[in-house]
């Protein structure tokens, strides 16, 4: 089955929201640390972490957002965060408080793959990311390939990026790791195209908007959207 992974920064509602997406047909749930100076993310996700720094979410209680949205859902959670934020709470402690918290593995947007070993994490590839490059992440990745669909920051697009098909050709050459595209897929639509071509999809913004304008219940919706469009395409013969 291809896989649906959903973003949501951390922040009071946040547990709440994730048992929403899980309920909608979530795989797994991306949880945004949020950093004063996010580098890959558009304009939605930079307001979200402001907001969040706001509320108080520093990295304390970030994880024990983490840890409550543990106890709602039962799928993988995934921080995903800079390494800035790492450097200053130490990698090793960051690594083994945040398991406790429930995290089942981690995404540093900043971080090289050669930097801190001890932490295992999904390694990250674009566009612009030599073959060599890929196949190194992908020995290195845990357990799925993160592949960033065009190159640019996070954000809605109008279309699946035409960047996608050559590094899913590029990464397949490379490696049998599973792969997930992100980066630019919001509607159904969308999620549907992308999932095509790889093993499942990443979206973030649009759950964002959604989640912040529409509360839970329009949140689940729309997951339910992305998953039953991802589902019918993935069974309908042309695929």
């Amino acid at each position: 089955m291809k896989r649906v992974s959903i973003y949501l920064m951390a922040g009071q509602k946040t547990p709440e929201l994730a048992a929403a997406a899980v309920a909608g047909g979530a795989d797994l749930l991306e949880i945004g640390f949020p950093f004063s100076d996010p580098l890959a993310d558009g304009p939605v996700i930079r307001l979200a972490g402001e907001r969040a720094l706001a509320e108080g979410m520093r990295t304390q209680a970030c994880l024990e957002c983490l840890a409550e949205t543990r106890s709602r859902v039962d799928v993988p959670l995934i921080p995903m965060t800079y390494a800035s934020l790492l450097e200053a709470y130490g990698y090793e402690r960051f690594r083994d408080d945040a398991a406790v918290a429930g995290a089942t593995s981690f995404i540093v947007a900043d971080l090289p793959l050669e930097a801190a070993p001890e932490l295992p994490r999904i390694q990250l590839v674009a566009p612009t990311t030599p073959t060599e490059r890929i196949r190194l992440a992908a020995e290195r990745t845990d357990g799925w390939l993160y592949l960033v669909s065009l190159t640019g920051t996070t954000g809605t697009r109008d279309t699946v990026s035409g960047q996608l098909a050559g590094l899913v050709e590029r990464a397949r050459a490379v490696t049998d790791v599973p792969l997930l595209a992100g980066f630019g897929i919001a509607t159904a639509e969308q999620a549907a195209a992308a999932a095509e071509l790889t093993d499942g999809v990443v979206v973030g913004s649009r759950a964002v908007e959604i989640a912040a304008r529409e509360g839970v219940e329009g949140l689940e919706r729309y997951v339910r959207s992305l998953r039953t469009a991802v589902d019918e395409r993935a069974a309908s013969p042309a695929s």
